[in-house]
């Protein structure tokens, strides 16, 4: 009887127990969605409060000027000057056609992106976990972690507000992290790998290809991951297939892209103005990865320190952890090399996607017990506080290229029958797109002809890209002697980076003949000069910032 007794009341301290621990697990959840919605609108707000107030710059022009053509000249003209693939303009012009173009247009793609990147972390965090410490131990707190991260990091949250491929980018290589670490976990487990998994991650890869012409670098990073985390014995013929049959549609796919790149790439090669250096690398890097902060990086290394330990307890977990290295690594360390050896391709924003897999390395630091979890929460902490002041700051910060400042200032000087020349030709674009914006009529006439200026005579393309053309003094003295601007009052010469297309002042000069200088506007690469027939101070302007 007294068993009896006891083993009931085993049976209802059992349930008891388990009541208890339902209703604890159901806490922690409620709990984590709580923080997980306020983490998303933290970093929703800082995307939002700094995407919305700062004009185009230059490479954000080009991509507004080219969704706003039509097809024919997105996959006709476009390839024939720029390198990239003309796959981001033609997702920007669907885009735009829903959405408008706008500046809240135009920039609420890349925001879109940038927040969809959140949960598409958070369940790659899961997966991880579950590889790290398999159900019922494991818990919420790492997709939290990765979702801090991935929320605040600074170079992230910036590429998330720029009218260039680069939130795209960083979300679908979120997209195939999560996919990789899916097919690890699952095939460490002892199932085959299946379709839809795969499938999801060679999407990723061919977007991956199509978006950036650097993509490539990417792939060979993904390639390199999938093998680490499959290839083992026991794969079957019907695995095999579709891993190598997977592949070869994607590059079947890619070569198109492929074609342009290497049309392209020849002119890029001999006339980029872009110069790489070593200098300050390291910090770049950090910057790229996390924040250029000194302590910053010291606590990040203590993570990725706890981190190893955790994941190399299992197979499962050092395939996920080489495979997430080399993620991280790989692409910058191949942008890198071929700056070095063949041109400089190697620019920060087009490697910030590398930062997702690091950062799931990252938050996988505080999955330890005891004291690694203690010591992985205050590297976490550190860190996350040091990225969420940086982020406080800073938004919205300077624009790249304050366009909106300069059509302010040239649109309090112009008047009737003046002539505004942009030259290259590029300038016009963020310039014409800032005076919309501004709602201020005034037309830049490109020089020697809208972009893109290709075969033009006796031209050179000074920065490798065929779209902009330098002219020799004889066609730009023609110029400056045609009637409409010996008709002008005043000719405004608006230019972009004068050092490189205009090097030696020379259509200035030509401009200047018989004129008198009444202001000039400079801040960064914008340089604007007002050149009038008679004397007249109309308004004074010496270089600004």
């Amino acid at each position: 009887m007294w068993r009896f007794r006891g083993s009931g009341g085993s049976a209802k301290g059992a349930q008891v127990r388990r009541g208890i621990a339902g209703t604890s697990a159901q806490a922690r959840l409620i709990a984590a969605a709580i923080a997980a919605v306020a983490i998303f609108a933290a970093a929703a707000w800082l995307r939002i409060a700094g995407g919305i107030v700062h004009p185009l710059w230059l490479d954000e022009a080009y991509s507004a000027y080219a969704a706003a053509h039509d097809w024919t000249f997105l996959w006709t003209v476009v390839p024939r000057y720029e390198t990239h693939p003309p796959f981001y303009y033609s997702l920007l012009r669907v885009w735009t056609l829903v959405f408008g173009d706008s500046l809240v247009g135009l920039r609420s793609l890349g925001l879109t992106a940038s927040l969809l990147t959140l949960p598409v972390v958070a369940f790659g965090a899961r997966e991880l976990g579950r590889i790290v410490r398999p159900p019922p131990e494991g818990d919420v707190a790492l997709p939290l972690a990765a979702l801090l991260l991935v929320g605040f990091a600074p170079f992230l949250l910036e590429m998330g507000q720029q009218v260039r491929p680069y939130a795209v980018l960083i979300l679908v290589y979120a997209v195939a992290c999560l996919a990789l670490l899916r097919i690890g976990r699952e095939t460490a487990e002892g199932a085959a790998i299946r379709a839809r998994p795969l499938a999801l991650y060679l999407v990723a890869l061919a977007l991956m290809l199509w978006l950036h012409n650097l993509g490539v670098l990417y792939a060979v990073a993904l390639t390199l991951a999938l093998a680490v985390m499959v290839l083992r014995r026991g794969l079957t013929t019907r695995d095999w297939l579709m891993l190598v049959g997977g592949h070869l549609l994607v590059g079947l796919l890619y070569l198109p892209a492929f074609l342009i790149l290497v049309d392209q790439a020849p002119t890029w090669v001999r006339s980029t103005w872009l110069r790489f250096t070593t200098d300050g690398l390291e910090w770049r890097l950090a910057g790229m990865y996390l924040i250029a902060k000194g302590r910053a990086v010291i606590a990040a290394a203590v993570l990725v320190l706890l981190a190893l330990a955790q994941l190399a307890r299992s197979d499962a977990g050092r395939r996920a952890a080489v495979a997430l290295l080399s993620l991280a690594i790989v692409p910058a360390a191949l942008s890198i090399l071929l700056s070095m050896r063949v041109a400089p391709v190697f620019i920060p924003r087009t490697m910030a996607a590398t930062a997702i897999p690091l950062l799931l390395l990252l938050a996988t630091g505080i999955t330890g017990r005891r004291w690694p979890r203690i010591a992985g929460w205050a590297a976490l902490t550190f860190v996350v506080w040091q990225m969420a002041w940086f982020d406080w700051r800073t938004t919205p910060g300077r624009p790249q290229e304050d366009w909106y400042r300069a059509a302010r200032w040239l649109g309090a000087r112009f008047r009737p029958g003046d002539v505004v020349y942009a030259y290259p030709n590029e300038s016009a674009l963020p310039f014409d797109y800032a005076a919309r914006d501004l709602k201020l009529p005034i037309p830049a006439q490109p020089i020697p002809m809208a972009v893109p200026a290709i075969g033009i005579a006796g031209g050179w393309y000074p920065t490798g890209s065929r779209g902009v053309v330098s002219l020799p003094r004889p066609a730009l003295r023609s110029i400056a002697r045609l009637p409409q601007t010996r008709a002008a009052p005043t000719v405004w010469l608006l230019r972009s980076g004068a050092w490189t297309y205009d090097n030696g002042d020379v259509f200035l000069d030509e401009l200047a003949r018989g004129r008198t200088a009444i202001g000039r506007y400079r801040d960064g690469p914008i340089d604007i000069i007002g050149l009038s027939r008679g004397r007249g101070d109309r308004a004074s302007a010496g270089a600004t910032r």
